[in-house]
């Protein structure tokens, strides 16, 4: 199922492939509308298997720019929480290869990647649990990939692709020196992560997608170096996920360290000739609201729709939800299950899994049963997107009123500088010849600081505030002077325009 924003409103009609899917009368004007489908393909499962990611894009090309995705906005979704439509309790956008156990493989969740299977008398490999037993990727997978592009989606979300293939010696692996042979620390990856041989196979489903008209979407899922990284991209993808902002930064992370973020990633574009693409949650993280706070996490949803190329919003943090206490007897992950009693709250990542909260009726609106598959968060009845719309200084009118500067062609297609003002200010710009430029300016201190865009403006040019986080609703549509003097509040941010 895939979302956009079509006239800068959340709006639904929902199909996935060819079939509609049906909500309940009250929930059908708040559900998301298809624009374009891209699903995503699971390794672990017997056989691929259908997720979401939800795309939300303007789809009219200009001359700057001859594909669709390249300025688009990423939705994604966690299908079991995205909407119920049977009453069950659980989302419904509704599976073994046998080894001798020769080596000492560790599964990304700890304990042996091999599982003795009694009826084949012979083991199997798992990267992941034992319930998601791995493909052999040496064998014709092709046809999976033309089963759904016949079917007319426009791409696919590929999960976990450094563990797709194993040197094919299945030779052990070095110790790191950790004594405990059931963790994943155990050993050194050298042969069951980034393969040469899993480039290669990326490379062949590009080949596979370009047999199709259109523009077909390839996006990579990989925790790995910048360098593997990023020859995702060399190798066909239209992009791998960049997670700089889940992985380097936190809630009291300096304005170098954003800075930072983002010129790793944009100064390899150029040279690859590529798109960036900007990562802020998702379901294996903890939400954005709880990661930085509500103040920072707005200016950060601010800084990723506004530079160049594909911004990622994962289900729910467009209205700010936050993690969800989750008990021992609730949880569901393999990792919180794995952690036992004492340890599973910090290790499992079901409290970013929760069902989404659409209105304070029954379970946040998400299904019509009072038991969901997990604990709907206790503050939808006031956190929620029906709420949100009736509100304008809500978490969705920001996210709405900053998404519609996507428009743009300055926000598309225009240059971008970033710069540090001092040791708590980043300032970026998008300007483009005749077009109003945009600026982004954000406080991470703790304190309120007096910002001097002279550098970056014309002193005698004045600016408008376009829009600003909560704190500093205040400033909205004030027209700025003296470039010189603009007050930021703690963790606050600003979007300014020049006057045309």
């Amino acid at each position: 199922m895939s979302v956009k924003w079509e006239n800068n409103e959340i709006s639904m009609e929902g199909r996935i492939i060819d079939e509609t899917i049906e909500n309940s009368e009250k929930s059908r004007d708040q559900t998301y509308s298809v624009q374009n489908l891209v699903i995503n393909l699971t390794r672990m499962k017997g056989i691929m298997t259908l997720c979401a990611v939800l795309l939300s894009s303007n789809l009219g090309c200009s001359e700057s720019s001859s594909e669709w995705w390249q300025t688009m906005s990423l939705y994604q979704i966690y299908p079991r929480s995205f909407k119920d439509s049977d009453g069950d309790g659980v989302g419904d956008l509704k599976d073994n290869m046998a080894f001798q156990k020769i080596n000492n493989m560790v599964s990304a969740f700890g304990r042996s990647a091999w599982t003795w299977r009694e009826e084949r008398q012979a083991y199997y490999l798992h990267h992941f649990t034992p319930e998601q037993p791995d493909l052999n990727y040496e064998n014709e997978n092709l046809n999976v990939l033309r089963f759904w592009l016949d079917k007319g989606v426009d791409g696919f979300r590929v999960d976990a692709v450094p563990h797709l293939c194993e040197d094919v010696r299945f030779l052990d692996e070095p110790l790191t020196g950790d004594p405990d042979p059931e963790v994943y620390g155990y050993t050194y990856k050298i042969y069951t992560e980034d393969q040469p041989r899993t480039y290669e196979i990326v490379k062949e489903w590009r080949e596979v997608l370009n047999e199709y008209s259109g523009q077909k979407v390839m996006l990579i899922e990989a925790y790995t170096n910048m360098t593997m990284t990023l020859k995702y991209y060399v190798y066909g993808a239209n992009f791998p996920f960049n997670f700089d902002f889940i992985t380097d930064t936190n809630q009291d992370s300096k304005a170098i360290d954003f800075k930072r973020v983002i010129d790793r990633w944009t100064v390899n574009m150029p040279v690859l000739r590529a798109t960036a693409n900007w990562v802020t949650g998702n379901h294996d993280n903890s939400r954005l609201v709880t990661r930085y706070g509500q103040q920072r996490a707005e200016a950060i949803t601010m800084i990723t729709l506004l530079l160049p190329g594909v911004s990622i919003t994962y289900n729910g943090e467009e209205i700010g939800m936050e993690d969800t206490w989750i008990s021992w007897e609730d949880c569901l992950d393999p990792l919180g299950c794995k952690a036992g009693r004492d340890g599973y709250e910090k290790a499992s990542r079901d409290p970013a899994r929760t069902p989404f909260q659409w209105d304070d009726t029954i379970s946040a609106g998400f299904s019509t049963n009072p038991k969901t598959w997990l604990p709907t968060n206790k503050n939808y009845v006031t956190l929620n997107v029906a709420a949100q719309k009736k509100q304008n200084n809500s978490y969705y009118a920001l996210y709405k009123a900053v998404s519609a500067l996507r428009k743009w062609p300055v926000v598309k297609y225009g240059t971008l500088t970033a710069k540090l003002l001092g040791d708590d200010v980043l300032v970026f710009t998008r300007k483009a010849d005749g077009e109003q430029s945009v600026y982004v300016v954000v406080n991470f201190g703790n304190k309120e600081e007096t910002v001097d865009l002279s550098t970056l403006v014309n002193a005698s040019n004045q600016l408008n505030v376009y829009y600003a986080t909560t704190n500093a609703h205040h400033l909205i549509g004030n027209i700025i002077e003296d470039v010189r003097t603009l007050k930021i509040p703690t963790s606050g941010a600003v979007i300014c325009t020049n006057t045309m």
